[in-house]
């Protein structure tokens, strides 16, 4: 690489490093209590990251983590070192804007149980219950549909998710018209089934499909579950993600849900749901199922080692996979830790590769 690029590279990382940063002090500053780390628990954090990759380490996320969660441990991972460090050095940047499509979910994984798609928008091109057709041919098919949803297959974070119904031809979206809908979004974008979720994952929140977040590393021939929380919408709310405005809680290996859950980035200690379901040792449905499915799914896609899995639970109990996450955030607020019992072992293993998006 020659010096230009070098300096370009460097540059991008320097404002992404930046921008995460930034968040998160941001964030910090709505806190209604704001803890200071003591000196005893800097060397501490300090010692941890020198010995695994001969650095010190920004403090502002073990901060705000401590403050948020009154829970410290030397084990919270700064964002911009996650993000900027871990995960380029675990996932090949280049695949993921390709296999990260939510559109390619059904093709990578054709013998499991996925959220069924009626039509994809791929780079511009249709294609109808797994056909391509035409734009015309498109708009002709969706006509007429039962409650569906539509996001982009690119985004993240839950925007530009939209629940509706088509009726000869106009949408429950203001009375747009299915044409003018598919416009709306231009390309990249899919229409989903909507997927009847247990009784039981209901009862948090009737309005939302309430998913679970189970992020999942890849070392050799083995997966490595390193959390599971669960996503719930608030009350009338579609989405379920907390940095949409849902809340979230951690989920114990035998699948019941944690004490009290997270919302937004300062709302915090939230022990039921907006329906009125205490949440401390709520059982989640299928857990171990929904474990068996990650694992089996990860070891498919050997491109990526960290990966964040979303999956509901059907009525039957058989879990389903919504999506997955290339590039996935860590819920250290809900988890309180960055990778718990894994984060050494994990970094330890990272730390010597090339870094795939910010290469030196």
């Amino acid at each position: 690489m020659n010096f230009i690029n070098r300096l370009i590279v460097k540059t991008r990382k320097s404002i992404e490093m930046r921008r995460r940063k930034l968040k998160i002090t941001r964030n910090f500053k709505d806190l209604k209590e704001r803890k200071k780390l003591t000196r005893e628990q800097k060397k501490e954090i300090q010692d941890f990251y020198k010995s695994m990759i001969g650095r010190k380490v920004p403090l502002h996320c073990h901060e705000y983590f401590y403050s948020r969660t009154g829970h410290f441990t030397k084990e919270y991972v700064p964002a911009n070192f996650y993000h900027c460090e871990l995960v380029p050095r675990a996932n090949i940047h280049s695949a993921g804007g390709i296999l990260g499509d939510k559109n390619m979910c059904s093709l990578l994984f054709p013998n499991e149980n996925i959220a069924h798609s009626i039509l994809k928008n791929i780079n511009g091109y249709y294609y109808f219950e797994g056909k391509p057709v035409s734009e015309e041919e498109a708009i002709a098919a969706c006509q007429n549909l039962e409650k569906v949803i539509i996001k982009p297959s690119k985004e993240s974070k839950g925007h530009g998710v939209q629940i509706f119904q088509v009726k000869d031809g106009v949408t429950s979206l203001n009375g747009m018209s299915i044409e003018q809908l598919f416009k709306q979004y231009k390309k990249n974008f899919l229409i989903q089934k909507c997927v009847r979720q247990h009784k039981d994952m209901a009862a948090l929140n009737p309005t939302s499909l309430n998913t679970l977040r189970i992020l999942s590393y890849r070392s050799g021939m083995e997966v490595l579950i390193i959390y599971s929380v669960v996503r719930i919408g608030r009350s009338g709310q579609v989405i379920d993600n907390q940095c949409a405005g849902g809340i979230s809680t951690t989920i114990s290996k035998d699948g019941k849900l944690g004490k009290t859950a997270f919302g937004g980035y300062s709302e915090d200690d939230i022990t039921k749901t907006d329906s009125g379901v205490v949440l401390e040792n709520y059982q989640i449905p299928s857990y171990d199922k929904a474990i068996e499915m990650v694992k089996r799914l990860h070891l498919q896609l050997p491109q990526f080692n960290i990966v964040g899995w979303d999956v509901a639970i059907e009525e039957d109990g058989s879990p389903i996979l919504i999506e997955f996450n290339s590039n996935p955030g860590l819920s250290q607020s809900a988890f309180k830790s960055g990778m718990g019992d894994y984060t050494e072992r994990i970094i330890r293993e990272l730390w010597p590769r090339p870094n795939t998006w910010f290469p030196s």
